[in-house]
């Protein structure tokens, strides 16, 4: 399994943006120091706390910072840009990269920056579907791409630099709510970042949303994998699960409170608390239901386990939705604590070392005498050779040795 972040960023409104830029790059830094796999940076260009305007300049930058891991757009919104802008950006930062990039598309998540752009909402779908399958077009064909696009043109089209992975870098398309993200991976036989698996009735349905997936992309003959599939959890670690809770209960409210329900007004998904005040919508309520993993490394040991069989068969990464709802000490210390203590357990890295502590252990009996009669052995070669040499021989030499070590 991969594990990285999916960073909107979330910011609190009004903080100095410059700074804001590099405690985000500061936190890649560390990521790609423990060995997470991959962060994804997001594009928005209004409601003040996402404040990213550019994934693709952002991470020019944390390339520059940083030695492995991969970075990905999370995500460009296609109907916001000619896809001819898109597959040349990205295919040149590709090659400067090396090939650590990864493309991440979508319609477009706030319906404020579609409206500064006068685009309309109920065409956004439609567009990155069209736009994308136009980039991927750019990658792969040398020349003559031409297409009278509903809201874009090219006429006899190349790219001049390809990009670094061949056939192309890895793409993933954004689902949500709504089923289009998974008809988009069917219909281009690419990844999915399901960035709403938080949400409430987020878990629900996984299988079918997947198997809807399948379903579309052998209609269009593509196919695909389950190791594409990137899910998005908001989740802080601690010592204790009351740690836990504690330090991220100031943030995690302003956050549903000031961003969500104040700034976007999204109350859809607390339908299923009818006349409830908005003021009790927690992030207690979040983690109570598990759209939050906030705890001990084994309490998302466990959580992971239990969204593994929701899932109908497994993912192939999880993104921790990069947030700074507790202080900067004690987020840098979450992502470390998962590093050390979940990683390994899904990655495979822990347990030939935990087979070996077994197998010791099973056998510590028949190694401690093995290791006595060394000793032993040792003690009275020594003796004999002090005596035949004419010499004393230390009274060390005729210690005891017992099961206890010193």
């Amino acid at each position: 399994m991969k594990f990285g972040i999916f960073m909107a960023p979330f910011h609190r409104a009004g903080e100095n943006p410059a700074l804001a830029y590099e405690r985000d790059f500061q936190l890649i830094e560390w990521l790609d120091e423990l060995g997470y796999d991959e962060a994804f940076i997001g594009e928005h260009h209004s409601a003040g706390w996402e404040i990213i305007p550019s994934p693709e300049v952002f991470m020019a930058v944390a390339a520059t910072r940083t030695k492995r891991i991969m970075l990905g757009s999370g995500v460009v919104s296609v109907p916001y840009h000619h896809p001819f802008h898109i597959a040349n950006r990205f295919a040149m930062l590709d090659q400067i990269t090396r090939g650590r990039v990864i493309l991440g598309c979508g319609p477009g998540a706030l319906p404020s920056d579609a409206y500064m752009l006068g685009i309309e909402t109920t065409t956004q779908r439609d567009r990155m579907v069209e736009g994308l399958q136009a980039v991927i077009r750019l990658f792969t064909e040398e020349g003559g791409v031409t297409i009278d696009g509903s809201y874009f043109k090219l006429r006899d089209a190349h790219l001049q630099v390809k990009p670094f992975q061949q056939p192309h870098l890895p793409i993933f398309v954004a689902n949500t709510i709504s089923p289009s993200g998974m008809v988009a991976a069917g219909k281009l036989g690419c990844g999915v970042l399901s960035v709403a698996a938080f949400t409430q009735g987020g878990l629900d349905g996984l299988p079918k949303r997947w198997a809807m997936a399948e379903e579309i992309a052998a209609e269009n003959g593509k196919t695909v994998d389950r190791k594409n599939w990137r899910l998005v959890f908001p989740m802080h670690l601690a010592e204790s699960t009351k740690e836990a809770a504690d330090d991220v209960r100031e943030g995690g409210n302003a956050w549903i409170q000031k961003y969500f329900i104040e700034t976007l007004a999204a109350r859809v998904q607390f339908e299923e608390y009818p006349g409830q005040p908005a003021e009790e919508m927690t992030v207690d309520r979040m983690i109570g239901r598990g759209g939050a993993i906030v705890g001990t490394p084994d309490d998302a040991i466990k959580r992971i386990n239990e969204v593994i069989e929701a899932s109908g068969g497994g993912f192939g990464g999880l993104l921790v939705l990069a947030h700074e709802w507790a202080s900067r000490e004690k987020t840098l210390k979450s992502y470390e604590l998962l590093a050390r203590h979940v990683m390994p357990k899904f990655q495979g890295t822990s347990a030939p070392i935990l087979y070996s502590r077994d197998w010791t252990a099973e056998k510590r009996d028949q190694l401690f005498n093995t290791s006595v009669q060394a000793i032993m052995k040792a003690m009275h070669d020594y003796k004999e050779s002090r005596t035949a040499a004419g010499h004393k021989p230390s009274e060390l030499a005729d210690q005891k040795i017992d099961r206890v070590r010193p």
